[in-house]
């Protein structure tokens, strides 16, 4: 049994080595966010070989230096003594590893004829290891591990390991890559399907579409706005319920049918809502929609908002005193769900000034939290950034929004001038 102990141990070494390889495989392959994907390589590196320290240097396109540094390891004191030291661009070993892209152990790196030391403030290492990366046959930057705890060199065992883990991590890293070039078409197409807004005159309006924090998503929110022949100004927002290219497409059919019927029949919105809820019922299998469709029209008495819901959150006034409040009323049901339903009208007077924000749900909602929560925290952000410009307004709702970020948003502002309507300049 002694002739055996020690070959017995190195095989139930080995077979713990390879089931801790194929465990940091699928932790590198379980995320699709690059700048995470590089991280967790280099992290889970450090955990095969017990290493103090790991970095995954990425090489400019051509090769010949580093675009980007990512250290891993470091305690805040050492972050702190190498504050204003710019990373490696590729000289002393690591450049060495650029033009020689085999896998590197040096047991002590001052005593390698390549080596230019370390800037001020850089901790004391000691070993080394370097391994390139390789994507797609090219190579796209150096693995880089430096002093084991148990104070002994980089060995076999681990260079057999980490050139592993070197090939599961180029995978990873053109997956991710693939996911960014995917999500990033994925939003190019949906802004593709949302309108630029017209000249308003008299009026001035604001939009912004920011896409959900998932990847590969793509939404249905939407927003509009145009000029009425009457004077009036239209503006519309909507959410197809879905997260997929038929969420898309039925997005853009019904932004279509609303702006034809809209601008066609001078009619209530909610006559608007019905007519269009009634033929995308008769014509299409299109999916849940919810909108609230506005017109902000003279009155007898200055300006008025006069709108109608279809299931969806209601209007935000912002006053010029900075008051906020939400004009409350019954959503009423969404378009695709009983066509034939009454659908009601609601007006409110507009003091001159005065700001409309339309918004989807994806602004608001959080599954952590009730939705009062995100409705008051969206009407306090409008209320301290109304002496912004509208571009500015909605950009700092979008960005600071309370929600999630797991759905898409879409948020229109328009304001109405200041002047009653019988004394705007045309």
């Amino acid at each position: 049994m002694e002739l055996m102990g020690e070959p017995f141990a190195e095989v139930s070494s080995t077979q713990r080595r390879m089931q801790q390889l194929l465990e940091a495989v699928l932790a590198v392959s379980r995320d699709l966010d690059l700048p995470n994907v590089l991280r967790r390589i280099v992290g889970t590196a450090m955990e095969l070989v017990n290493a103090r320290y790991g970095a995954l240097g990425v090489l400019t396109e051509h090769g010949e230096s580093l675009s980007e540094f990512i250290p891993v390891g470091l305690t805040e004191r050492e972050r702190a003594d190498l504050s204003g030291v710019e990373f490696p661009r590729g000289g002393g070993l690591l450049g060495y590893l650029i033009r020689h892209p085999e896998p590197l152990r040096v047991e002590e790196i001052a005593r390698h004829p390549k080596s230019v030391g370390f800037p001020p403030g850089h901790p004391p290492m000691h070993s080394l290891f370097g391994v390139a990366i390789r994507v797609r046959d090219q190579i796209y930057g150096n693995l880089y591990l430096s002093d084991r705890r148990d104070g002994q060199p980089f060995d076999a065992h681990d260079e057999t390991v980490l050139v592993a883990l070197a090939g599961a991590a180029g995978v990873a890293i053109e997956n991710a890559r693939l996911y960014e070039q995917l999500r990033s078409a994925t939003e190019r197409f949906q802004r593709m399907l949302l309108p630029s807004l017209p000249d308003l005159y008299p009026f001035t309006a604001a939009a912004v579409y920011q896409p959900a924090s998932t990847p590969d998503y793509l939404g249905g929110d939407w927003y509009d706005a145009m000029l009425l022949p009457d004077s009036a100004c239209a503006a519309i927002i909507g959410d197809v319920v879905g997260h997929d290219l038929r969420a898309a497409a039925a997005m853009a059919q019904t932004r279509n049918m609303l702006r034809a019927v809209l601008y066609d029949r001078r009619t209530p919105p909610s006559a608007v809502l019905s007519k269009v809820d009634q033929t995308l019922q008769a014509i299409t299998e299109n999916p849940v929609t919810t909108v609230c469709l506005a017109r902000i029209e003279p009155s007898d008495h200055g300006w008025q908002l006069h709108w109608s819901s279809a299931g969806h959150p209601p209007p935000l006034l912002l006053t010029p005193d900075g008051f906020a409040r939400y004009l409350e009323t019954d959503p009423g049901l969404p378009l695709g769900v009983e066509p034939d339903h009454p659908r009601t009208d609601h007006t409110y007077p507009l003091p001159g000034g005065s700001t409309v924000v339309l918004f989807t749900d994806g602004l608001v909602e959080h599954p952590r939290r009730h939705l009062d929560e995100g409705l008051h925290a969206v009407a306090a952000a409008a209320a301290t950034a109304l002496g912004e410009p509208l571009a500015s307004l909605v950009q700092t709702l979008a960005d600071n929004r309370p929600s999630s970020g797991s759905d898409d948003l879409a948020l229109l502002a328009v304001r109405v001038p200041a002047e009653p309507p019988g004394r705007v300049e045309r």
